[in-house]
């Protein structure tokens, strides 16, 4: 999963030059109260995140349910944005592993949002987050509603058993713990074979797979070390949690080498440089330009373009990458115009191979560590990347800079959205205060 912070200029909107060839207004002045809301008034832009620490499976959140996780995300996305809890449009939250039903509706009841905020859920495996934030831009861009919780929730933890009534034995369920993304004809390899196939395909070696998981590490721990606003506490049977529960801060690289292949015999995938299942809830606030300013908010990122695309299933770790490149392709841009990347990090192998086919050096990916060393609640990594994306770009961003999530997704999937930083030319005080409550 790929999220990009990039230095480019903003790209040329069809209302950004007036009928006679002279600028036309700027974004802050295009709309007009007297009238309709402009494209431009209108275009999706995200103001806030929030997300509980992570926790490993069966960890500090083995007996909180995903809407448990989930509930106090959506209360303190709601009153870091000042907003009514009666106005917002929708919950929209993507869940890879739970048990079926509807746990955006399910949370939203339980956080004790009103009624008439409904909720939906989708799954589109490890790219839920993020596909459920991009759907909540499109409903505000198509003017469907102008106020939208979305994100993802994961309890990797609490997941049901999963069985098919089918059996051998009569009476008997059949238990499995992998569904199936691909037919046998086509090939449905197991994430750590095709993550093996990508390693052998694009030259990624263990050393530099172990390098890279060390580096996650290390750098999640640095972050873990200052108190994250975003963070917010969950209270459990054994007390509050809000510290990432996985970065290994005494990981060395001579312990990684002790740990063998686990996918193939002689490979160079291990559990070292491979992400664990974890426990977790991200949610952003998804607005329109118009919307925000009301709310008196000064910097966001802005919604610009996003596209899925399909690969061949026996190398999946890629297609988040090929998803990126078809954004980027339609937007005039290269991997040399991206200045930061946040990439989902299931296997050290697809984030490297990913970034060498983009053309984007390691050094600039992942400056907070990533999955590898947080672990992945599937439903809810790629809104993370969004949340990590708008709180670097509000600590160091130029107004223009664009930026870019992408997701590798089981049966060769890939997403990408690509959103740009804006920064109100008003005062940033009162955002800043806001946003740290």
């Amino acid at each position: 999963m790929t999220v990009v912070c990039a230095r480019s200029a903003d790209p040329v909107r069809p209302d950004a030059v007036g009928a006679d060839g002279s600028a036309a207004p700027s974004a802050d002045t295009v709309d007009s109260p007297a009238g309709p809301p402009t494209d431009a008034a209108r275009e999706p832009v995200i103001v806030l995140a929030r997300r509980t620490a992570f926790g490993r499976r069966n960890g500090v959140f083995a007996h909180t349910r995903a809407e448990d996780l989930l509930a106090p995300v959506l209360n303190a996305v709601v009153s870091g944005g000042g907003v009514s809890p009666a106005a917002i449009d929708d919950v929209i939250i993507g869940n890879a592993a739970g048990g079926g039903g509807n746990v955006a509706r399910l949370a939203a009841l339980t956080a004790g949002l009103p009624d008439s905020v409904p909720g939906l859920t989708i799954d589109r495996q490890c790219g839920s987050g993020l596909e459920a934030i991009v759907l909540a831009c499109r409903l505000v861009a198509a003017g469907a509603g102008d106020l939208y919780l979305a994100g993802g929730v994961e309890s990797c933890s609490t997941a049901p058993l999963r069985a098919h009534r089918l059996t051998s034995s009569a009476g008997q369920p059949d238990f499995f713990d992998r569904v199936r993304f691909a037919p046998d004809s086509v090939g449905d390899p197991d994430m750590g074979v095709a993550a093996e196939n990508v390693a052998d395909r694009y030259g990624i070696s263990r050393q530099r797979q172990d390098a890279f998981a060390l580096r996650s590490h290390r750098l999640a721990a640095t972050a873990a070390a200052v108190p994250a606003p975003e963070i917010v506490p969950l209270q459990t049977e054994a007390g509050p949690v809000f510290v990432d529960e996985g970065p290994r801060p005494g990981l060395t690289k001579a312990l990684l080498a002790r740990f063998a292949p686990v996918f193939r015999p002689g490979g160079t995938v291990t559990a070292g440089n491979s992400c664990a299942d974890a426990d977790g809830a991200v949610v952003v606030l998804v607005t329109s330009r118009r919307r925000a300013r009301e709310l008196g908010l000064t910097g966001w990122l802005s919604f610009v373009d996003a596209a899925v695309t399909g690969t061949d299933p026996n190398f999946l770790g890629i297609a988040g990458a090929e998803a990126a490149r078809l954004v980027l392709l339609r937007q005039g841009l290269t991997g040399a115009d991206l200045a930061r990347i946040e990439f989902n990090e299931a296997f050290a192998a697809q984030v490297l191979a990913s970034l060498d086919l983009l053309g984007v050096a390691e050094e600039h990916a992942n400056r907070e560590g990533g999955a590898l060393a947080l672990g992945h609640p599937f439903g809810a990594s790629g809104a993370l990347l969004v949340l990590r994306l708008l709180q670097q770009c509000r600590a160091a961003a130029t107004p223009g800079d664009a930026a870019l999530a992408a997701v590798s997704i089981a049966g060769g999937l890939g997403v990408a959205a690509l959103f740009r930083w804006e920064q109100s030319l008003s005062s940033e005080a009162a955002c800043v205060d806001r946003l740290s409550r």
